[in-house]
């Protein structure tokens, strides 16, 4: 029964019979009976299709949801009952805002030490999207902010705080300032983040009306440092993210000050007891480098 209820968590993913099956790895017309074999047990037509797929019908929406759920339950019960063993095994699904994904490192590293076995998966996702994959049970945990947007009904562990900088050549527009403002930032041509993003909407506020639209948007942070690297371009990146990049001269890392604007930056997971053991562990090394509330 959860092999069905996994296929209509992927119908409904993939909008497509077809690409459905093949990540489920069965052939399509298995995969089109087992969708069948779950509308006659529950007795009602999950799925609006003719030749092709067309959405799900009331009754699908309602029982994707609680497929969901089983299938999140099911796996933490599979998790569960092979904690016993020295070492975890299985699966973890990790999303992260993009200005997080240099840090990452620092949970799945040492948690990799003492279970080796186990898999991972890393997204890099806006906030808004971590939150609602978290809630639909498709992601297992979140890096992203703690304190600039609602959470809702999750447990989080913070990490860091995040401050910024103005990446830049020494060669551009304030590069040989040992400190700047975010009112002078405003003035200069910046590679930012997509709006989507929470750190670009952080950004935004902070420059204020007097910022021109950004020269360049990506919703990658690697593409934006890369073009910070021929010298010809600045940018807005948190302290950390810079770090981890390290900078090659004649790049310089500047602190923006006046205001200066401080973020929190955390672990978030669903409140669910009991938590899968995989969950568990990732908080448990999430302890160790949390700072205080």
């Amino acid at each position: 029964m959860i092999d069905k209820l996994e296929f209509l968590i992927a119908l409904a993913r993939e909008q497509s019979f077809s690409r459905a099956a093949e990540v489920c790895g069965v052939t399509q017309p298995t995969f089109s009976a087992g969708i069948k074999q779950l509308e006659d047990t529950l007795g009602v037509p999950l799925v609006n299709r003719t030749s092709r797929f067309h959405g799900l019908t009331p009754e699908g929406e309602r029982a994707l949801e609680w497929s969901k759920r089983i299938v999140a339950d099911a796996r933490a019960m599979r998790q569960d009952v092979r904690s016993s063993r020295a070492s975890l095994d299985g699966h973890l699904k990790i999303a992260a805002i993009p200005t997080v994904l240099g840090m990452v490192t620092s949970l799945t590293t040492p948690f990799r030490v003492k279970h080796p076995a186990v898999r991972f998966t890393i997204l890099s996702l806006s906030s808004r999207e971590i939150l609602s994959m978290l809630d639909s049970f498709e992601i297992d945990a979140g890096l992203t902010y703690l304190d600039n947007e609602p959470i809702g009904q999750f447990k989080t562990i913070p990490l860091y705080n995040e401050q910024y900088r103005l990446l830049t050549s020494v060669h551009c527009p304030l590069g040989e300032r040992a400190s700047v403002t975010w009112s002078e930032v405003a003035y200069i041509p910046l590679c930012l983040l997509t709006p989507d993003m929470q750190n670009r909407r952080i950004i935004d506020r902070l420059l204020g009306n007097a910022n021109a639209p950004p020269m360049l948007e990506s919703n990658s942070m690697v593409l934006l440092f890369a073009h910070v690297r021929t010298g010809r371009w600045a940018s807005i990146m948190p302290e950390k993210f810079a770090e981890v990049l390290g900078l090659p001269e004649p790049l310089r890392s500047i602190p923006i000050v006046a205001p200066r604007e401080v973020h929190k930056i955390g672990l978030v997971v669903a409140r669910r007891e009991p938590m899968s053991p995989l969950v568990q562990a990732l908080c448990a090394e999430a302890q160790k480098i949390a700072i205080g509330d």
